[in-house]
């Protein structure tokens, strides 16, 4: 069997890929250093709440890649959260 993806379809399915996969590096930085100083808390509360709303509206159309790539995006985002919240109270 042979799966046939739709150009813009792969399209889409490239571009959940990496916007997810974007925050891996900025996650290890900020473990590995134990700051996230340069971090803005504003525009990562305004983000993870942008990306839950997508979460949300992907579940609602029950969109297996909307539903994926926020998903996780919004995992990777929140934890980029919590430890900037830890690490600024430490420093």
């Amino acid at each position: 069997m042979t799966l046939h993806l739709h150009p813009l379809t792969l399209a889409g399915y490239l571009a959940a890929v990496l916007t997810t996969v974007s925050f891996v590096p900025q996650l290890i930085r900020v473990w590995r250093l134990r700051s996230a100083r340069d971090i803005s808390l504003t525009m990562f509360t305004v983000f993870s709440l942008g990306v839950f709303l997508w979460l949300v509206y992907g579940i609602s159309l029950h969109s297996i890649p909307i539903i994926l790539a926020n998903g996780l995006t919004l995992a990777l985002s929140l934890t980029i959260l919590i430890l900037k919240l830890r690490f600024d109270r430490l420093h």
